[in-house]
């Protein structure tokens, strides 16, 4: 035991559950029905209280071996058996197999007659032999008015209303009792849900011409629940509820980049592209190629080997694949192989919640490592705007749990803001890009840009992109006086860019032609320069040569003129040394 501050505080004990088997149900009641307890299904005709009733029966004999009774007062066996076999419930062979017993009692209001005190002890029989026969764990009364139709006496009726409950408490069975809704309040008598465990209530609205149905946990006695109205659907398959069941925000993360098709566009998302299991929201108006984009993105993720699940709200698959066939993208042969799957239908053809149903099923049948959902503002007149919020959460939630990376393109209409989407679902994408048309000097152009990207550094330019039969070229972007140069005004730049380049490589090489003048002047100067200085220098050589025969010859004459006159023998020795050396005396 824990305190605190003053007052005990004892553990949590978890209320025993009962599974139901129905999608979506069990995460909202936390774990199930109350066991060994009845709870209350109410709701206006054709909103599957019946079906929801069988359904628990059926999925827990099947799913969890605990066999069960389904009392029906208005229709029969045959019948149950009939109408749930579309659903792909086999209770023939379950009730074959004694794992469902099924009793239909037939109670005719004109033939009863009111005779002493009215009482509940043949039901009990009944109900309690065909309990006893299979050891059934779960029980389902279908419905509560036929057995009191008849019944005027509200005292009574409040009495053997608990008397039943009681008494299926005390048999140990968790039980599913169903009961039509009344005017003004839950149900018809307006007693069944004060004495019931737990009340789901079943609604069946129509909204803007489109039918959707919707449950709501009003009553779980001894345990905590999901209070909000959540939509159901009933598939081929059986009931399928749906709700937020992400609210943990506890999804899984990978740090792996994936290729967008457009290698450009990847170099602005940093040269690797987007998060495997991101979600990302591709906006623009009509004609600003949200499909193209789309389409380059799955032709990417195909060629990797990847599963791609392409949901189209506006066009046929063969409409698609022959539209590509113009920028050059083939997707016949990645059809044919498997890798990408289309599913095409028209917003109108389902309401909101069938539509995520349908691609809840197509998910978990083809197994996609990418989903494209173009354009899901088509979805989006199919219910409120929380409504449409709730289902793109629902939706994102969904392919981020099993790390499905998902792009979504939404049509913006012109004259929103731009940053504005539809639904304003944006704030649930991790990446966004806005595509955008400029219109200047008599001519549109497409830009894109790159919104935000959660977890990456990304380019903030507003990139040019052309469309060719070689696909998606996203340019070099162009800022002139005004601002982004897009069309004709950015080839304009670019011609005068390219001529001033011209204009800077003509001067050069006119400046480097006027310095080869220049050096081969100078050349010719100095090759003058230096050939009379070797003709001076040889010049110079001669003379001293001339100068030097010249001393030697006049050394040589003064001592033999020396020598004629008889002189000093010493001083004749002392010239001859002298000339020996070189020197003149």
């Amino acid at each position: 035991m824990k305190t605190n501050g003053s007052k005990p505080v004892s553990p949590a004990t978890q209320l025993p559950k009962c599974l139901t088997g129905i999608q979506g149900l069990d995460e909202i009641t936390g774990g199930g029905l109350p066991r060994g307890r009845p709870t209350l299904v109410c709701g206006g005709a054709g909103c599957g209280k019946t079906l929801l009733a069988t359904e628990f029966l059926v999925r827990g004999a099947a799913q969890f071996n605990e066999p069960g009774v389904l009392m029906a007062f208005e229709e029969t066996e045959a019948e149950l058996k009939a109408n749930v076999a579309s659903l792909g419930f086999d209770l023939v062979g379950l009730v074959r197999r004694k794992k469902i017993a099924i009793d239909f009692v037939h109670i005719e209001r004109s033939e009863v007659q009111e005779s002493g005190e009215y009482d509940l002890e043949g039901l009990f029989v009944r109900l309690g032999h065909a309990i006893d026969s299979i050891g059934a764990k779960r029980v389902v009364l279908d419905t509560l008015e036929a057995l009191f139709a008849s019944l005027p006496n509200e005292a009574i009726l409040r009495a053997e209303l608990r008397r039943l409950f009681r008494w299926l408490k005390d048999k140990g069975v968790t039980a599913v009792i169903t009961a039509e809704r009344g005017r003004e309040q839950l149900t018809r008598h307006g007693l069944e849900e004060y004495v019931s465990d737990c009340v789901i209530l079943l609604d069946h609205r129509v909204y803007d011409q489109i039918a959707t149905r919707h449950l709501r946990v009003v009553k779980y006695r001894g345990a905590l629940h999901g209070t909000n109205e959540f939509p159901f659907l009933i598939g081929d398959t059986g009931i399928s509820v749906l709700p937020i069941t992400s609210l943990a925000l506890n999804h899984k993360v990978s740090t792996e980049r994936i290729a967008t098709g457009i290698p450009r566009l990847d170099a602005m998302l940093g040269g690797r592209g987007f998060f495997r299991g991101s979600s990302i929201l591709l906006t623009g108006t009509s004609g600003t190629c949200k499909t193209i984009i789309a389409a380059n993105f799955a032709q990417a993720a195909a060629r990797r080997g990847e599963r791609v699940l392409f949901f189209s709200f506006e066009e046929s698959p063969n409409q698609i694949i022959r539209n590509m066939h113009s920028i050059g993208l083939r997707l016949e042969p990645l059809v044919k192989r498997g890798l990408l799957r289309f599913q095409s239908a028209r917003p109108s053809l389902y309401g909101l919640e069938m539509h995520l149903a349908t691609m809840f099923k197509e998910i978990a049948t083809f197994q996609p490592h990418v989903v494209i959902i173009d354009p899901i503002t088509s979805l989006m007149d199919s219910g409120t705007a929380s409504e449409c919020k709730g289902m793109v959460t629902r939706l994102i939630d969904y392919l981020k749990a099993g790390q499905v990376t998902s792009l979504f393109t939404s049509l913006t209409q012109g004259g929103h803001a731009l940053q504005q989407s539809e639904s304003a679902m944006s704030s649930l994408m991790d990446s966004w890009i806005l595509l955008q048309n400029f219109e200047g000097n008599g001519e549109r152009n497409r830009v894109l840009y790159v919104l935000k990207a959660r977890g990456m550094k990304h380019s903030n330019q507003i990139r040019e992109f052309l469309i060719s039969d070689r696909g998606i070229d996203v340019v070099d972007a162009y800022i002139g006086p005004s601002g982004v140069l897009t069309g004709s005004a950015r080839a304009a730049q670019n011609s005068l860019e390219k001529a001033a380049v011209l204009a800077s490589q003509q001067e050069a090489a006119q400046l480097k032609r006027e310095v080869e003048r220049k050096r081969t002047a100078l050349e010719r100067k100095i090759s003058g320069l230096r050939s009379d200085y070797e003709t001076e220098a040889e010049e110079l050589r001669r003379i001293a040569e001339q100068v030097g025969t010249s001393t030697l010859m006049l050394t040589t004459e003064r001592a033999a003129s020396g020598l004629l006159r008889q002189a000093d023998i010493k001083v004749v020795a002392h010239v001859r040394n002298n000339s020996r050396n070189g020197k003149v005396s």
